[in-house]
């Protein structure tokens, strides 16, 4: 049997739109419950959220049987960290901070197994292969894994024409508030410098054949998805969690 299929990286390459939902809150009982609102995708955050591999395992079990896909940030691209969440059962990968052709070329050996790549090969003992239930996981996980890099610096966004270029790098997905800080406009994304540069990003990735996808809660989604998005985080679980306690306070006791 081989390993899983990965509908995230199937519906992606079917060219659909897919709106998501980022995990912050890092608990299993809100993760289970995002999983039933209908979301294409929930990103559990291993970078700014409390996290660590125990509760992203649990996360991902408790999202098996929802009809989202499942995927995970992690806190920086190691390769050890990568082989964990792997493991764990993750096959759509998020990587902070990518700023070059040569850190995109390694993560793409990190999450491959030899020869083709460093990841190692643990999977009998692994949730990943359902504890070797897929017994052909090792021959074809490879061909399952998405390989996401954000793009959130200058230094991304110079490197982004060779980022795109590195086989195994299936998209892009950019940071506004951390790119508008390396630009020079801490805390103000929506402004036309930026979203200059966010468009060029967009356009670029689109062009390039791969996904591109941004953060937005605001008012610009539907000039993103223009641009080129096909990738939209929607939401965050602890922006709604305190949208919807600010109404009921609101109403109630204020």
């Amino acid at each position: 049997m081989p390993a899983p299929t990965n509908k995230f990286k199937q519906r992606m390459q079917n060219g659909d739109m897919l709106f998501g939902c980022w995990l912050s809150l890092a608990d299993i009982g809100a993760a289970e419950i995002m999983g039933t609102m209908g979301f294409d995708w929930l990103l559990i955050d291993g970078e700014h959220s409390p996290n660590d591999i125990r509760s992203m395992r649990e996360q991902l079990i408790a999202l098996q049987s929802s009809d989202s896909c499942a995927l995970v940030r992690v806190p920086v691209g190691d390769s050890r960290i990568i082989k964990q969440v792997l493991d764990i059962g993750a096959q759509t990968i998020l990587v902070p901070m990518v700023e070059s052709a040569e850190q995109a070329r390694e993560l793409v050996r990190a999450v491959r197994y030899p020869p083709n790549g460093i990841r190692g090969v643990g999977a009998a003992a692994t949730r990943a292969s359902r504890f070797a239930w897929h017994e052909n996981y090792v021959q074809t996980a490879d061909e399952q894994i998405c390989l996401l890099v954000q793009i959130e610096s200058k230094a991304g966004v110079a490197a982004l024409d060779e980022i795109l270029a590195v086989e195994g790098i299936d998209g892009t997905f950019i940071g506004p508030a951390d790119l508008s800080a390396d630009l020079g406009f801490a805390g103000q994304p929506d402004s036309p410098e930026v979203q200059k540069v966010i468009a060029e990003v967009l356009r670029k990735t689109a062009a390039s054949g791969k996904l591109a996808g941004i953060m937005s809660l605001g008012d610009g989604t539907q000039q993103y998805i223009d641009d080129g998005a096909r990738m939209i985080a929607a939401a965050i679980d602890v922006v709604l969690l305190k949208r919807a306690a600010t109404e009921t306070v609101n109403r109630w006791i204020r």
